[in-house]
This record gives C-alpha cells, structure tokens and sequence, in this order.
C-alpha cells in the first residue's frame, strides 16, 4: 500500500496547509481502490493459473487487502450485534431502534427480543471523535445481558446538509441533555472519552433546569475533564498549535459527492492519516502480514485483522464547529476544568450536582486522556456528598482496554454495574436488580479493543 504510506507522510499539519483538499483526499482514496480492485482481478484471472509464479497470488492478495481497505474508509459499519443468551436457555435476538432521531445524531435502544425490561437502563454516551459509535459494540454486547442499553448514534457531518445549521459543543451538550430527559431519572449515564466533559456540563444544566430529571448515576470513563492535570501527545499538541493554524491545517469543505456538500468540517480521511501516523509502523506490519496470509490461503473474511481494520478504517467527518471549539474551550482555556463552561450565554455550574451518583474510571497505561484527567470531575462536584463519589484507577490498562477491552470485560464492568445498584433507590414498588453472570477468569481472548490499544487510536 505505497498510495497510504505517502499520505501517512504527507498529511502533518504543516504539509497539509495549503496542500490537500477534501475532494483530493476523496480521489486518492478511490484511485486505491480501484488500484486495489483491479490488482485482485488481474491476480486472479484464470489464465495466469498456468504460470506457476508466486507474484500473482501476491498481486491478488494485494489488490484483496487493498480495495477492502480503502473501501472501508467511507462506510459505517453495521451493529451485527450477537443474540443475547437468556436464563431460559433461549437466545433472543437484537434489535437496533432510534427513539429519538435529530439532525446529527440519533438515540438508539437495543431492543432484545422476548425479554422483560431490565431494572437498569444505561445510556451509553459515545464519542464524536473519529469513528462511529460501532467502535462500542463490545461494550455494549457486554451490558445487554444485564441492562436496558441506549447509545447516542453521531451522523457523519459530510451527510447533514448545510441548511441544518452549526453543530459545536453547546449543540452536543443540549443533546444530550434531550437524549437524558427522554430516558427518563432512572437512567444510568456512561461517557467514554471525548464526552465526558460535556456529559458532566449536561447533568449541571439538568441540576439547574429541572433536578428530577437528573440522571441517577454518571459514569465518566477516560475523559479529559482537566487536560492539564496529565500531559499526553493529544494535550501537548492541542497547546503548542494556534486556533488559526489549526483551522487553515485541517478545515475542508465537503466536496460535492455527498448530501452535506460545502459544510465545514474536520474530515475523517485526515483524522485517520493522524491515527496511523501514531504507530505508521505497527500498522505497516499488520497489513504486510495480512496480503502473506491472503496469498497463503490463511486469511478469512472475519478474521482478527478484518474485525480490526473494517472499524478502525471507518472514519466519520466532525463539523468544523465542533471540533474546534472542543480543541479551544475544552482544552485551551479549559472550561469545564475551570467550572467556566457557558451554554448560550448562561455559565453552566457544575456545583450544582448533589443528587447524582458520580463514579470515574481511568487506566493506569493510558496515553490518550492519561490518570488525572479524568478523576478531576469529582472536585468539581462539590455538591455531590463524598459517599456518592468513586473512583477506579485501573492498573495496565491503555485507553480502549477501560471500556471495551479485557480490563474492561473482567474488572471494570463488575464495578460499574455495582456503583449502578448501590445509586439505586431500592424500595419496595422498584424491582431489585438481576445478579449478573460472574466474568470467567479464562477470558483472556484479545479483541478488537484489545488490540485498538497497541494501534493508539487517538480519541
């Protein structure tokens, strides 16, 4: 793949100013394809089964591995989530249901077919920084046994047209404001990374607005709450870049291919040249070692490296907005940190929260939103009683281990559903919660979080 390794290179913020443009990313992106495409068609072409010369299985597996890449690059990926095993012995099947459908980004409910409703309802708040909220789908396979489980789906900004207007981040926090009143006060509110911060602004303005509609336990997992409170790559280069730099380096317009056409935005192409460039030579290796295993015969269509790279390929543009304002007033000035965080003109005080259950998690290896960052929101809720606070540090886990990794599956999961039982008002009228399976201490299989871990994606 000689096409993606250029653009690895390439695509720095200071050779992009100027350089490259949203449809040029676009057609180098579908010249790899079709380059991919036809290198499998000529590999395989039966005549050249004659000649026995290894080169054309190479070709063909090239050309495999390329055009499946390049073609991930555009295309959301589905749920495909598995039936969930009931304690009848049945499996009951999955459905995927938005419930509350806006402009940019939906609420969906994973309905599981023929079971009653499980006492805790979780809303999972993914984040909108790069990838679609699939990346989640371990973390959510891995509650549906226990819980009610709703997820904030973001659209891709380059399909939302522009008359739709501006979506940045006091957009997301009225969203998700929406989305936890909907659900109702019994919802238990998980944010992973990116949308911490604002999940913690979106139960203060709750707490101002209307208490009874708070949620009755947050969950922050990974998120910069205070980018200062621990140095990363991610906070490093957020302060040495000027918001101009910034805006002329990775600012496009959408190109006319698409239903958001001459919308701003952050583009996913970009944001996944950054993520490889990360560890460009990890992921050399990876694809090197998939077009051997294709020309051997070894590869399969749902093996380890196309689970991983079908999602991680899968990009998603931000608007232009949103992202820097995030870059600006969440990490420059640090406003939520500062408990400075202003919606239309009202300071939104995050001391405000008292009635809410408030619980961290971070990982001790994580090199994203490092241990710090995010156990500063429990300072912040001075309103909260310390027996409502916790916190969970949890020892060599990275950043995707913490919320769907093997850390996550065997230790943090357990934890998090017991902070959600102990937030519970347990009362007669309000069904007592299902003791949940027991983790198997076997579980040691390496899944795609896993390995999205060793890539460092940066969220």
């Amino acid at each position: 793949m000689p096409q993606c390794s250029k653009m690895v290179d390439d695509m720095s913020v200071k050779g992009l100013k100027g350089v490259i443009s949203y449809d040029a990313m676009e057609t180098i992106r579908n010249t790899n394809e079709w380059m991919g495409a036809t290198a499998r068609a000529m590999g395989s072409y039966p005549a050249f089964a004659l000649i026995p010369n290894p080169a054309f299985h190479l070709l063909s597996a090239w050309g495999r591995v390329t055009e499946r890449s390049f073609a991930r690059m555009v295309t959301k990926p589905d749920w495909e989530m598995p039936t969930i095993a009931g304690e009848d012995g049945q499996d009951h099947i999955v459905y995927v249901e938005p419930v509350v459908r806006r402009a940019f980004g939906d609420l969906i409910h994973f309905r599981v077919a023929r079971r009653d409703t499980m006492p805790r309802k979780v809303l999972l708040i993914a984040p909108m920084s790069g990838h679609y909220a699939t990346l989640m789908r371990s973390t959510v396979t891995s509650l549906l046994s226990d819980c009610d489980v709703y997820v904030t789906d973001w659209h891709n900004a380059r399909d939302i047209p522009v008359s739709e207007g501006k979506f940045d981040v006091e957009d997301y926090t009225r969203y998700l404001v929406d989305f936890i009143k909907h659900l109702g006060p019994d919802t238990n509110v998980v944010a992973v990374c990116q949308p911490a911060p604002l999940a913690l602004a979106a139960t203060a303005i709750l707490a101002e607005e209307d208490p009874k509609a708070q949620p009755r336990s947050l969950t922050l997992i990974g998120g910069p709450v205070d980018p200062d409170a621990a140095a990363t790559e991610v906070t490093d280069f957020g302060n040495r870049v000027t918001m101009g730099e910034l805006e002329k380096a990775v600012i496009q317009s959408v190109g006319f291919k698409y239903r958001g056409a001459g919308r701003m935005v952050y583009p996913g192409l970009m944001q996944l040249s950054s993520f490889i460039a990360m560890n460009a030579e990890s992921h050399s290796r990876a694809f090197i070692n998939q077009i051997y295993a294709e020309a051997r015969g070894t590869a399969s269509d749902g093996d380890k490296h196309n689970k991983f790279y079908d999602e991680y390929l899968a990009v998603m543009d931000m608007t232009a907005e949103f992202y820097m304002s995030t870059v600006e007033r969440i990490f420059k000035n640090l406003e939520i940190a500062k408990n400075e965080f202003t919606v239309e003109g009202k300071l939104v005080d995050i001391g405000k929260i008292s009635d809410v259950s408030i619980m961290t998690v971070e990982g001790a290896n994580d090199d994203i939103s490092a241990p710090g960052q995010c156990v500063a929101a429990l300072d912040l809720c001075s309103g909260v009683p310390a027996d409502k606070k916790v916190q969970h540090l949890e020892p060599g886990a990275g950043h995707y281990g913490i919320f769907a990794g093997k850390s996550w599956r065997l230790n943090i999961r357990p934890l998090v559903l017991d902070f959600m039982d102990e937030s519970a008002k347990q009362t007669e009228d309000s069904p007592k919660p299902k003791r949940r399976r027991k983790p198997n201490p076997a579980d040691t299989d390496c899944g795609v979080a896993d390995t999205m871990d060793g890539a460092k994606m940066a969220v």
